[in-house]
């Protein structure tokens, strides 16, 4: 089980911090995307918000992969998380199954780190 989380931790820490990292440095070329998906996303540029979800993204990603204050790394990616998931279902399905995947793998470390989660879902 310890295995399987550290392998986790590091799948999801390591995405983080790449496409956080590639809203800055563009090193992986992305086609713009079309439609009410390209609106969406031309207003995360002009408001520079998407700079900041970058910057979350790749702090949590961080967190993850160092394997120190995981469940602050999930905290932040968290919304991140069902906005990517959110925006591939309803905007641009061509994306959908790399979100899945990284939906999975945030879940399962929600589960793997769940005692650390136990505060919220006490009365």
């Amino acid at each position: 089980m310890k295995i399987l989380s550290i392998i986790a931790r590091s799948l999801l820490g390591l995405t983080f911090v790449v496409f956080g990292l590639n809203a800055f440095l563009q090193f992986i070329p992305l086609p713009p995307p079309q439609g009410l998906a390209g609106d969406f996303m031309k207003a995360l540029f002009v408001s520079h918000y998407f700079y900041v979800v970058a910057i979350l993204q790749i702090a949590g990603g961080a967190l993850c992969l160092l394997g120190r204050f995981v469940p602050l790394g999930l905290t932040l990616l968290g919304p991140v998380i069902v906005n990517i998931l959110l925006f591939h279902i309803f905007l641009e399905p061509t994306g959908l199954p790399l979100a899945v995947v990284v939906s999975v793998l945030a879940l399962f470390l929600l589960w793997a780190y769940r005692q650390s989660f136990g505060g919220l879902f006490k009365p």
